[in-house]
């Protein structure tokens, strides 16, 4: 379910109409993450740290307003609940993109994640399923990369307003603290810097929490 935003009684009306007109209206920022209370506590019940962590990105996700807007046919729609598009890798090499759905319930969150990870990786290409809603995050784990920073291939023609959130590599200091690289992109008619520090003080806090 997703409502109209009025638009023109939005305080950020100007900002919309200013960044929306841009080539390439996305920005963003690679911050690092402490995932040292995150890992241990995925691994005490045996969960799959990925799941793990992606629900706590949208948990975060769906905390935050500004990151359930879309942009429409040039209105904004503010949806209930945003979903995850994860690239899902398989032995051969190749990935390719899911949906996996948001539940605020962890066990039920990562039953149904465990199941769409199983459907992708037993089928081929890179489009396994259509994507008729736009209620997502393109989320990405890139855990062989320690990176400082990343860009995404976008087609600046095709209409997308959607988040881009992306990992690496998880780095152990040597007094055992885990940190992991964050790449969030967002539109800015959408959203500014502010929100989107708020987003990450969020998922931070979600990753403390034991």
């Amino acid at each position: 379910m997703k409502t109209l935003l009025d638009l023109e009684n939005w305080k950020r009306k100007e900002h919309f109409e200013h960044f929306r007109k841009m080539e390439e209206p996305f920005f963003g920022a690679t911050v690092e993450i402490d995932c040292t209370q995150a890992y241990q506590t995925a691994k005490k019940s045996n969960a799959s740290f990925f799941i793990f962590y992606l629900h706590k990105t949208l948990t975060a996700v769906n905390a935050v307003e500004n990151f359930k807007y879309r942009i429409s046919e040039d209105k904004i729609y503010i949806n209930d609940r945003i979903d995850a598009s994860s690239t899902i890798g398989r032995e051969d090499g190749t990935f390719g993109f899911s949906l996996i759905e948001y539940h605020p319930d962890f066990k039920t969150f990562e039953e149904n994640a465990l199941a769409e990870i199983k459907r992708v990786q037993n089928t081929k290409g890179l489009f396994t399923r259509s994507f008729d809603d736009d209620n997502l995050i393109h989320f990405s784990a890139i855990p062989w990369l320690n990176f400082t920073g990343l860009s995404h291939a976008r087609s600046f023609t095709f209409p997308d307003s959607c988040p881009k959130i992306s990992f690496g590599k998880m780095i152990t200091s040597e007094t055992g603290k885990r940190t992991m690289a964050m790449s969030v992109h967002v539109h800015h008619g959408l959203m500014d810097g502010l929100h989107l520090g708020k987003f990450v003080d969020c998922f931070q806090e979600e990753m403390n929490k034991s």
